[in-house]
Parts: C-alpha cells; structure tokens; sequence
C-alpha cells in the first residue's frame, strides 16, 4: 500500500512491479511481465482499437472516422510545414510516436483506484521517454548520413560564421545537437512526474485532514479537493501538448538533417 501510518507516498504510484510471479533469467536480470509492459502494452491496444475504429473509408465519415482523420491531417500537415513535401515520408514514425505518447498520457490519468486499481503512467518513468528520444535521434543521424555524408557535419557551422570562431561555434553547436536527447526524453519525464505527485499530495491532504475532523476537512480537505479538479483538467491539456511538442521537436530535427544549410 502506498499508505503506512496515515502516511501516503507519492512515489508509490511510480514503482515497477512484476504482475506474475516468476519470469526466466537473461544476463544476470530476471526478465518478468510488469505493470509498465502491461500499461504500454493496453496503450498499444487503444491506439489500435481507436485506428481500426475510424479505418473505415465511408463516404459519409462518422465521427469516430472525422477524429481519426483529424489526427492523421494535424500530423501531416505539421511535416509538410516542418520538412516540405518530402516530410511526409516520415509522417507515419512521427504520427506513431505522437499517438502512443498521447495514449499513454491519458490512460495514466484514469481514476481507476477508486474501483482499486492503480492506474500507471508509462512516460513517468525517463526509461521509456529516454528510448523513445534516442529512437527520434537515431533517425536523424541515419537520415542525416545517408542523404549528405560527411556533409552533414555542416549542420554545427550556420553560415556567415567568422572563419575564426568556426572551432568555437563547431564545438557549441554539436553539444547543443548531441543534448537533444536528453532535453527531449527528460522534457516528457519531468512534465508528467511533476503532476502526478502534486496530485497525489493534494489527495494525501484530503484523506488525512478528513480523518482529523470535520473541521480539518473543510479548512484543509476541501481546498485540496477543488485543487486537484483544477490540476486534473491541467493534466490533461498537459498530457496533450507534451505529445505534441515531442512529435514537433521530433520533425524540426528531421527536418535539420533532411534539409541540410
């Protein structure tokens, strides 16, 4: 339980823990089934269902199918203004990665502990965005190599430097390239994270001062209760624009190895 002695841990709701019991041995680590492969693999399961459910090509779309072609447009009208016309080659990884993102932000919001389950929020962990990230980042060099070789060294020297200042200018830009990732996956974990135990805390307030009294619950218990519906709603425009400013980033770095100075 997350909660000993009337204390409640707002940490609790980010611990790994194995569904079943067992799993086998690979290198040393015991590999099992966890609440995060469970929650990344439902969160696969909604993006599918949801893509299935607006596939189906009508001439007259419902709005199941006006949602799903909503997404999709939004997704490739930001390459096509991002990248050109040769983003749209990389609208599908872009598309992906915003949808997996934006599900697994949302289903992490849903108050299933009040039937007693325990909601888990996959993009709170710096595991799973730091992969995500270096996947994007991965791309960009592949794409970056392939297209312009040792070219593409160029990035880190913007045109009309100083033929002096090319050593310093080269070596500031390729920190700030190589920070990318980092920035990218810690961005997501922190936005997420920080939320998630502000609203534990509040809740920590609300059971406790109404365990005190009438008195403590509505000094303390009701403020916190009227916080947290206001901070809900913040979450979820937050788990909205943090995918989006992934999938954004994501194309603006595309976009510097596509479309090489």
């Amino acid at each position: 339980m997350a909660a000993e002695s009337g204390k409640i841990d707002p940490m609790h709701q980010f611990e790994i823990a194995p569904i079943f019991n067992g799993g086998f041995e690979l290198a040393g680590q015991t590999i099992t089934f966890t609440n995060s492969a469970l929650w990344m693999l439902l969160t696969l399961v909604a993006v599918w269902v949801f893509m299935q459910g607006g596939m189906k090509r009508e001439l007259v779309p419902d709005r199941w199918q006006l949602m799903v072609e909503g997404f999709t447009g939004f997704i490739d009208d930001m390459m096509t203004a991002n990248i050109g016309a040769e983003g749209r080659k990389y609208a599908p990884y872009v598309f992906s990665l915003f949808m997996f993102i934006l599900f697994a932000n949302i289903l992490g919001l849903i108050p299933i502990g009040v039937v007693g389950g325990h909601p888990f929020t996959v993009t709170s962990h710096l595991t799973i965005t730091g992969v995500l990230a270096i996947v994007s980042f991965s791309i960009v060099l592949i794409v970056g190599f392939a297209r312009h070789g040792f070219h593409f060294f160029s990035l880190f020297v913007p045109h009309g430097t100083p033929l002096p200042m090319i050593p310093f200018i080269f070596v500031v830009e390729l920190l700030s390239f190589l920070v990318r990732p980092f920035s990218l996956g810690l961005r997501l974990f922190v936005a997420m994270t920080a939320g998630h135990i502000l609203l534990k805390v509040l809740a920590g307030f609300v059971i406790n001062s109404t365990n005190a009294g009438i008195g403590y619950g509505l000094l303390v218990g009701l403020p916190s209760l009227t916080l947290m519906v206001g901070i809900s709603a913040l979450e979820i425009l937050v788990a909205v624009v943090q995918a989006y400013v992934f999938a954004l980033l994501t194309s603006l770095y595309i976009n510097d190895a596509v479309n090489l100075h």
